[in-house]
């Protein structure tokens, strides 16, 4: 089971995440795909930058800083550029499902590099999840197709389940909000070849527009961002990564009511499947961790998720 404030730190962060998938369809309509990703995480990044400018937020710990750059350009850079221009030809419902393979991804890289498990319930609720989500999918009238679009999503969320994993052992010497500031200022980075075409967009974009781009990069960026890495620090990782598969039945409801796109009976009822397969995992799968692997990640010593030595 997660503590109340773990669990307050999810459920903000998977309302914010799942509100994204309406915010990114509007902010679409005035801005290409890497455009309104690097809209979005400017925004997030000047946001971070005044944080850091009143609280006086020290620079990166030397040994960190080449993980902490490389994890910010898959976390960050390749993950929203890759899901943007995925949905350009990938429906809502097929992207959902294929970002929704996250916590499989992210369980089969905590089980080989942080030596967690799931028990066999945990496993069961992942795959009754896994059937909700399909159901979702399936509500939408579209079937999955091996495409360039679905291959860039399959990308995505290969990126972010390694961004989970790997970057676990960074909490132990970096805060939530400043591990969230590092990533997303190496993330933004890459993203800087569309700063062209993004000032000519934003010249014309329409106020609704521009302000969807806005409210992604406060809040599903950097807010989201900064309660997710406060659960990772405190939780398995893939007990935590367990409940992205409600993300679908969230943004399906968030989208319902922002942009009038009804949920059929299908949605609903794989929606409610999703959830209990959450809560499966999150009462029944407790995993059985290796103490002395997670003290010698958390002290930074020899870690060997990240290859390095201090």
């Amino acid at each position: 089971m997660l503590d109340a404030k773990t669990f307050a730190a999810v459920t903000l962060t998977l309302l914010f995440w799942s509100s994204a998938f309406s915010a990114i369809r509007i902010g679409l309509r005035a801005f290409g795909p890497g455009e309104l990703a690097l809209a979005r995480y400017a925004v997030a990044s000047l946001a971070f930058l005044v944080y850091a400018l009143a609280t006086k937020m020290p620079m990166p710990h030397p040994a960190d800083r080449v993980r902490l750059l490389l994890l910010g350009v898959v976390g960050i850079g390749v993950y929203h550029t890759a899901l943007n221009f995925g949905e350009v030809s990938v429906p809502a419902g097929t992207a959902s499902l294929i970002v929704a393979t996250t916590p499989a991804f992210t369980a089969a890289l905590s089980h080989a590099f942080l030596k967690e498990r799931l028990s066999a319930p945990g496993w069961f609720g992942l795959g009754v999840s896994f059937a909700g989500i399909a159901l979702i999918s399936a509500g939408t009238g579209e079937g999955l197709r091996v495409t360039t679009g679905g291959l860039l999503v399959l990308i995505a969320a290969l990126a972010t389940s390694v961004f989970f994993v790997f970057h676990k052992p960074l909490s132990a010497r970096h805060g939530s909000v400043q591990l969230t500031a590092y990533f997303s200022w190496a993330g933004t980075l890459p993203m800087l070849v569309f700063a062209p075409g993004l000032v000519r967009q934003l010249a014309a974009a329409p106020a609704q527009d521009a302000l969807a781009a806005l409210y992604l990069g406060l809040f599903p960026s950097a807010v989201a961002y900064a309660a997710w890495a406060f659960a990772l620090s405190r939780a398995p990782t893939g007990l935590v990564t367990s409940f992205l598969n409600l993300n679908p039945a969230l943004a399906l409801t968030i989208a319902w009511g922002v942009l009038g796109e009804r949920p059929s009976l299908t949605e609903v009822v794989g929606g409610a499947l999703a959830i209990a397969g959450v809560i499966l995992v999150n009462r029944a799968g407790k995993r059985t961790d290796a103490p002395a692997v997670l003290r010698g990640l958390a002290s930074h010593r020899d870690s060997p998720v990240l290859g390095t030595r201090r």
